[in-house]
């Protein structure tokens, strides 16, 4: 009988029932389906960018023994560029800790400055490549120009990822959304964006030292 039971159950009914005696439930997996999802892409990411800078190396100790890889010069734009994204990455920081506190025209604020300096960083990385090329330093011409083209397209791409997210939080903010309704998206957009940044250090130090 209890097979036959089972067998002849609806399954979605006894979902809706469930449903019905928690209503929050739904909330509960709305709410954890960001952080969920940020994990899944921080995994991808990883992998990718791990892989990315394997290749790079491999590519460069293969490149010193027929003596064609030739290192880029390190302009100091990339080092303002990583003190934009670290700054921003810290504004991101100080958002999520004001906008727990209720303080919303400074969270608005932190989001505003945060957003200035990723743009500052997208900017300057554009630049290094204008100067680049202008210099005769093409994608082509050199593993080594293809790679540092390769890894900045790839981290600008991602960077431009989360200034979509930034933008949807800090027009909600702006709005005058509550504190409760944004601290999600702004802790999950500090998250983003100091993984980003890790990201982008190691791969600065990967072009300073090779």
């Amino acid at each position: 009988m209890n097979i036959i039971r089972s067998l002849t159950e609806k399954s979605w009914l006894i979902v809706d029932d469930v449903r019905a005696d928690d209503p929050t439930l739904e909330d509960k997996i709305a709410e954890a389906a960001p952080p969920t999802g940020l994990r899944v892409y921080f995994a991808v990411a990883t992998v990718l960018f791990v892989l990315v800078g394997a290749a790079y190396l491999m590519r460069m100790g293969m490149g010193a023994s027929v003596v064609d890889w030739r290192p880029l010069p390190k302009p100091w734009l990339l080092w303002l560029n990583s003190i934009f994204l670290i700054l921003s990455s810290v504004l991101f920081q100080r958002a999520g800790i004001v906008v727990r506190r209720g303080q919303m025209d400074q969270v608005s604020s932190m989001l505003l400055g945060a957003g200035l300096f990723a743009f500052a960083f997208l900017i300057g990385q554009v630049t290094v490549w204008r100067q680049f090329a202008a210099e005769g330093y093409y994608l082509a011409s050199n593993p080594a120009n293809a790679f540092f083209y390769l890894i900045t397209t790839l981290h600008g791409l991602h960077l431009l990822g989360g200034l979509v997210a930034w933008g949807r939080t800090t027009v909600r903010v702006l709005g005058g959304s509550e504190a409760v309704e944004v601290s999600r998206s702004v802790d999950l957009c500090a998250i983003y964006w100091h993984f980003l940044l890790v990201v982008w250090l190691a791969f600065f130090y990967l072009l300073l030292t090779t």
